[in-house]
């Protein structure tokens, strides 16, 4: 067994769940914890079963309960030094439970490796990740969310994911037709900032190959972006090209089906 789901997605908070028979990891917990153990209340998954928190960077939408959820598992939360320096007091006292671990790397928890690889995202040192059974490599998860721009490094690490958790944040005229100040305006647009739909489905282009079996939409914007549009526009390029592939939008208040990958 190796399953995903995408518990929250968006502006106000993320977290992504990965599971094996034996392990469970959080990426990231940047909603409450009783909305995270909610969900995995409803999914069948027990608390108990989670073996750590991976945490892509510092931002608040990332890192909101990661220390209530590794105090109350008393489990380790796993991420680089940089990210480290930023949200320490956002964490809180869990230094014994610390787990660092360099980008670029690779490394194991439980049963699942995981590869952690560099995002230009504004952040200390963002990360995304590739995760998959230790003992099936070819069942892999791509994480991509945050992302920037689609760096050549982002398409060489997601080319042979079977399931892809990608960024499609906003509609490029929704965004500078919309409230935003024009500062943030173009710090989203940037290479900076967060992919958009039109980005996703380019992405998507230089990645897709025949084992890609799920698509889950993420990060979604509620101010700039919409499911519906983000999800046409990029079944109108699947349509053309791979119409067999599962393509989920995640949501902000509502988790996903568990996925197998």
């Amino acid at each position: 067994m190796f399953q995903t789901t995408v518990i929250a997605s968006g502006s106000k908070g993320n977290c992504v769940l990965v599971q094996t028979s034996s392990t469970a990891i959080l990426l990231d917990a940047g909603i409450s914890m009783r909305r995270i153990f909610d969900a995995m209340e409803e999914l069948d998954i027990s608390p108990n079963k989670l073996a750590a928190i991976l945490v892509s960077h510092e931002h608040g939408d990332h890192t909101r309960s990661v220390g209530a959820v590794s105090r109350k598992l008393r489990i380790p939360i796993m991420l680089n030094r940089p990210t480290l320096a930023y949200c320490g007091d956002r964490i809180g006292n869990v230094q014994d439970r610390i787990t660092i671990f360099q980008t670029g790397s690779t490394f194991t928890v439980g049963d699942i490796t995981i590869e952690a690889f560099a995002s230009s995202h504004d952040a200390a040192e963002g990360c995304n990740f590739c995760l998959y059974p230790t003992h099936e490599p070819q069942r892999k998860l791509g994480v991509a969310t945050d992302l920037g721009y689609p760096s050549q490094l982002s398409v060489l690490k997601l080319s042979a994911a079977s399931t892809l958790i990608l960024e499609s944040n906003h509609d490029e005229t929704m965004l500078m037709n919309g409230p935003y100040d024009w500062h943030l305006k173009q710090r989203i647009r940037s290479a900076h900032g967060h992919l958009s739909n039109i980005q996703a489905v380019g992405l998507l282009t230089s990645v897709l190959h025949p084992g890609l079996k799920n698509l889950i939409l993420a990060h979604l914007s509620e101010t700039n972006n919409d499911p519906t549009l983000a999800e046409s526009t990029m079944r109108s390029y699947l349509e053309s090209v791979r119409s067999d592939i599962n393509l989920l939008v995640a949501m902000q208040d509502r988790h996903t089906p568990l996925i197998d990958v």
